[in-house]
């Protein structure tokens, strides 16, 4: 069939020309029936669509291709044939046609069932306090003048449908359990199911249908929520429809236009707010006469109780440098310098670090999600200036260390004398054992006093100390004395008179 261009041309030429068909034929060089059809029809374009497509040699394996590729659909992504072995194996079983057949059918015949499936949908409905549903979505902010991109951890209740949102660096397994608590807290209480994607901190191997082996840290949390775990098909989000919604409302509404904040925290709080309001401002998707905030106020007294926070870390071991430093996430943390030379476990958290060796706190830091950042604490290097107290004027902890006021000032006057540093020592080893405040008490009694040493603050803090308790001692009825001896010193002046 001619093109639009074509046809537009006969059309002129006919109806405001006025020329006859014979002229038309004549110098357009198309048929007569070409120029009718545009004529009579009135039509501006013309498609050619054949109705039927005659496949004489597949119709008896009709039947037999449609097994086959029935079957062949069924199986995993991995282990299904492509469309050249189903023509090879359906040719096996007497097939005399070609290949283009056999491809032109199975493209029919899937197109048709992605229809009936795709087109079907069925409507879900959630009883109070059973479901809820997890995700995350990538967010742009800006933070202090900086283009970040943040991971926003969703929470929806699937009855209420009150929304939970908060902002994270990562995507961790510690970031999980923390939105989870945050989550819940603010729910007060938590559902008996929850609705996952195959998150891989979650999910750690996917089995046939809805069997999944679950990360064991991620079974702790649940336990400890009381919450039974489900997660999707693979590929289909629509099952968690819900959650999958809220993150493109919440990137609407709240992301847009790009916010600008001071800090995480900052943004986190701002949230809050604004989930409170959306859904205090906005009505119950399927019962419009009252609010999510109104529906998720008669839910929560439906949800499983909240049992407090669940120790949610992430647990990694570590080695020691002989300069008392670990390194995690890009970073190095300081750590006690006791633990020197052993290997120390790193429980990460949300918002800190908190290092373990042999059962022991040697060290706690705030997270820092930078990269080759160095965080000291100086009190872990102390015991090592007690054998070099040349240290304290240019070792790495020690610089813009801030100390108490009265502390800071014996530390100036110290530092002109020629043993300052181990006066100095003998103090910060001292803190470590009686507490900061209490030789801060004492420094500041020496300075009022006019004195600044070191051995006389030790002297005073010394005499700050409670001393013991004495102990008494009942003695029993059968070690008493029948007759006590009657203290009389009158008789040693008898002995100067002798004498």
């Amino acid at each position: 069939m001619k093109g639009v261009d074509t046809i537009a041309r006969i059309r002129r030429e006919f109806f405001i020309r006025g020329r006859s068909i014979k002229e038309i034929v004549r110098d357009l060089h198309v048929s007569r029936n070409t120029v009718r059809k545009v004529v009579r029809t009135g039509r501006t374009a013309f498609e050619y669509e054949r109705e039927v497509q005659p496949m004489p040699k597949l119709g008896q394996w009709r039947a037999d291709l449609d097994e086959m590729l029935a079957a062949n659909d069924s199986k995993a992504a991995r282990e299904r044939l492509t469309m050249i072995r189903v023509f090879e194996d359906l040719r096996g079983r007497g097939y005399a046609g070609g290949y283009d057949a056999v491809r032109r059918y199975a493209r029919g015949w899937r197109r048709e069932r992605v229809a009936v499936t795709a087109a079907a949908h069925v409507p879900l409905s959630f009883d109070p306090g059973e479901a809820y549903q997890f995700d995350w979505s990538h967010e742009i902010v800006l933070i202090n003048g900086t283009t970040v991109t943040i991971k926003v951890a969703h929470v929806r209740l699937c009855h209420s449908r009150m929304l939970f949102a908060r902002a994270y660096p990562r995507e961790s397994q510690e970031m999980v359990f923390d939105a989870h608590d945050k989550a819940f807290a603010f729910f007060e209480g938590a559902c008996r199911r929850g609705i996952y994607d195959n998150m891989k901190t979650a999910v750690e191997t996917i089995l046939v249908g809805k069997e999944r082996q679950y990360n064991r840290r991620f079974q702790q949390m649940c336990a400890h929520y009381l919450v039974d775990p489900v997660a999707c098909t693979p590929a289909s989000g629509w099952e968690k429809g819900q959650v999958e919604n809220q993150v493109g409302l919440v990137r609407e509404r709240f992301f847009t236009p790009r916010l600008r904040v001071k800090s995480i925290e900052e943004l986190n709080r701002w949230l809050l707010d604004q989930c409170v309001a959306y859904a205090k401002g906005h009505p119950h998707p399927e019962n419009k006469e009252i609010t999510v905030w109104q529906a998720f106020e008669a839910e929560r007294p439906s949800l499983v109780p909240y049992v407090g926070a669940f120790d949610g870390f992430h647990a990694v071991p570590v080695s020691v440098s002989k300069t008392c430093l670990i390194r995690f996430d890009n970073n190095r943390y300081s750590v006690m310098a006791s633990a020197v030379g052993r290997p120390v476990e790193v429980r990460a958290y949300a918002e800190r670090i908190e290092l373990r060796q042999g059962g022991h706190v040697v060290g706690e830091h705030v997270r820092r999600f930078g990269r080759n950042e160095t965080v000291f604490e100086p009190w872990h290097y102390v015991p090592v200036l007690a054998r070099k107290p040349g240290a304290l004027r240019n070792g790495a902890p020690f610089k813009d260390w801030v100390l108490p006021p009265a502390f800071e000032r014996v530390r100036r006057k110290l530092a002109g004398a020629d043993d300052g540093d181990r006066q100095m020592v003998g103090l910060l080893t001292a803190a470590m054992d009686d507490g900061l405040e209490a030789v801060e008490a004492a420094c500041l009694e020496a300075l009022e006093a006019g004195v600044h040493s070191a051995d006389i603050i030790l002297n005073i803090l010394a005499r700050r100390r409670e001393p013991a308790r004495v102990i008494t001692i009942d003695t029993p009825d059968a070690l008493r004395l029948q007759h006590e001896p009657v203290a009389d010193c009158a008789r040693y002046d008898t002995l100067r008179s002798i004498m």
